[in-house]
């Protein structure tokens, strides 16, 4: 998908026993939650594979990155976007980073004077960047994470485990993985996005608004999910490939090649 802008943030969640981080990216013109990665410890392996998800996504196309200040984000979105140049030396081509990919940073300090909030390009130009801000219906603001801080408030909302002051404690890192995915499916396909509606004009004086879904706006369904259908939907199994073996292949092999194939 063109993606146009994403913004990601980190969630903190209490386990029992100690605590987990939660990675998550979503688009600001679509409001669709791209996934989220959980790991025991906020770091640049978290990072990388929050942005290796938003990589498998993405067209090749300019993208504006809005994150937080952890230092983590500029180094792995520059080794996930990256294209290989060959060149005629021998041996793997080497990846430079994609001028079309800009990233910036919005760090929040409290003080005692009040919050102060600083906002940093750390890669691109700011014309690229303004240019990206203006495609994504965002002229009159300021670069900001707001979209994916109320992303975040939704999921609060709506998994216990990731409420301030809780007394529930999510027990394994697999109840909270699916929790997450859960709720996200359910944002993506069921929750209509109050910003999303557009207005329809019936006849010549009245007009009604036609609510949609982060994934409607996407343009990866054409209708609003209900519950039942999204939990009862049956995922589609990984095309089976055969085992890679030496000498001829045997003959149950080939009727699961005939079968599958």
């Amino acid at each position: 998908m063109d993606l146009q802008q994403v913004q990601a943030d980190e969630l903190k969640a209490k386990v029992q026993g100690g605590h987990l981080w939660l990675a998550m990216a979503m688009t600001v013109s679509t409001r669709l939650w791209l996934g989220g990665v959980v790991s025991s410890r906020r770091d640049l392996q978290l990072i990388q594979s929050l942005a290796d998800r938003v990589r498998a996504v993405a067209l090749c196309r300019p993208l504006l990155l809005a994150v937080d200040g952890l230092t983590s984000y500029r180094k792995a979105f520059q080794r996930a976007f990256r294209t290989a140049v060959s060149s005629r030396h021998r041996g793997r081509p080497r990846k430079y980073a994609r001028p079309d990919i800009a990233v910036v940073q919005v760090v929040k300090r409290r003080l005692s004077t009040g919050l102060e909030i600083e906002r940093r390009i750390v890669q691109g130009c700011p014309r690229q960047v303004d240019r990206l801000h203006r495609i994504t219906q965002q002229a009159a603001g300021v670069i900001n994470t707001a979209y994916i801080e109320r992303l975040n408030a939704a999921f609060r909302l709506r998994l216990c485990w990731l409420t301030r002051r809780r007394r529930t404690l999510a027990r394994q890192p697999q109840t909270l993985t699916a929790g997450l995915f859960i709720v996200g499916c359910f944002y993506n396909l069921c929750d209509a996005h109050h910003s999303l509606r557009l207005r329809l004009t019936v006849g010549e004086h009245g007009f009604r608004w036609v609510h949609r879904t982060p994934a409607i706006a996407a343009g990866l369904t054409d209708h609003i999910w209900t519950v039942d259908e999204l939990l009862m939907y049956r995922v589609p199994l990984p095309r089976w490939s055969p085992p890679k073996k030496n000498g001829r292949p045997s003959k149950e092999t080939l009727r699961l090649i005939e079968r599958w194939c």
